[in-house]
């Protein structure tokens, strides 16, 4: 497939380089333009583009920036792009220690939710509760898909979530389909999920120990949790 790759920090890097090991089309794109890229083109072997190269002419497109900026992207950056084109949101929400407050997700909207707000087009959630390092060395194609680590993925449109799907599959992980993207809160820092390679057989066990819809009680859990992980791992 085509694929475009919005940021190329540690998440874009490592799907840049396995993405285009599995023969796909890659581009990648980052604020600074093209011409900075060259050499991560040279060890990933994506092509540098501009950010509005990256969304045009590709079947997937995934932004993976630092979620604040998101508010930065060109407001009519998928103005014309088909509405086939699948869109992932890798972005996590870090308030206090680099996004500063968003009142929308502050007072109950999914961060992906949010996301779909700025760039004005519905979006799938995956790789955002994974480590670039576990991303880069833990895919195994070669087991069944129990025994693979599990990526957890949200989102409104059944057929975008499927393609979504089977490319975690084809990179070497098992995915766990959470359901709607007001749903994917199960899978935001400060969930069980953020961040801990489980199996699949273990994100069920802890999704049957959360509530059964996103309430101001978990909110605050969460973001208790969450500052703790931003400590460890931004």
């Amino acid at each position: 497939m085509k694929i475009g790759i919005i940021g190329a920090g540690n998440i874009g890097k490592v799907l840049a380089a396995e993405l285009t090991k599995l023969k796909h089309d890659v581009s990648i794109a980052n604020s600074r333009g093209p011409e900075t890229l060259s050499e991560l083109s040279r060890e990933t072997g994506a092509k540098p583009v501009t950010v509005q190269e990256a969304a045009r002419n590709n079947e997937i497109v995934i932004i993976t920036i630092p979620f604040a900026n998101t508010r930065k992207l060109p407001k009519d950056l998928f103005a014309g792009v088909s509405e086939k084109t699948v869109i992932i949101d890798t972005g996590n929400y870090y308030p206090s220690f680099r996004d500063g407050l968003i009142v929308e997700i502050e007072t109950g909207l999914t961060e992906s939710e949010w996301v779909e707000q700025q760039i004005g087009r519905p979006v799938i959630k995956v790789f955002n509760n994974i480590f670039a390092k576990s991303l880069a060395v833990l895919g195994n194609r070669s087991l069944d898909s129990g025994e693979r680590v599990t990526l957890s993925v949200s989102g409104d449109n059944p057929k975008s979530k499927s393609i979504v799907i089977d490319l975690v599959y084809d990179l070497g992980f098992s995915a766990f389909d959470h359901g709607l993207l007001k749903d994917s809160w199960k899978q935001q820092p400060g969930s069980p999920l953020y961040c801990t390679d489980l199996k699949k057989e273990q994100v069920i066990a802890h999704i049957e120990n959360l509530p059964a819809a996103y309430n101001r009680d978990i909110q605050k859990e969460f973001a208790s949790d969450r500052d703790e992980q931003a400590k460890k791992y931004l």
